[in-house]
């Protein structure tokens, strides 16, 4: 229930900073961030910035050479959670 996890990635597909939210093993966290940034990368500026995996749905942002991403729930997805993750996108850049 709400976000599972966060995702900072540059472009070259590094992991910057990862935060979880469910206990996941590093063999399972490499993994996921992997595929997740894979899909991300591939997308252009046209697609839509939604993105199911697994049991999840990512939402992701990019902000010159980073993307933000942010794993939900596949059903979780509303228009409060998405706002509030728009707002953290907000913070986030406005800080950088």
């Amino acid at each position: 229930m709400g976000i599972r996890f966060i995702l900072m990635v540059n472009k070259q597909g590094q992991t910057r900073l990862a935060q979880y939210y469910e206990w996941l093993t590093l063999e399972e966290r490499r993994a996921l961030e992997g595929e997740i940034v894979r899909k991300c990368l591939a997308r252009n500026d046209q697609q839509c910035s939604f993105v199911e995996h697994r049991n999840y749905k990512i939402i992701y942002r990019r902000y010159a050479s980073l993307f933000f991403l942010v794993g939900v729930d596949n059903d979780e997805v509303s228009f409060h959670l998405f706002n509030y993750i728009m707002l953290l996108f907000y913070k986030i850049l406005v800080s950088v």
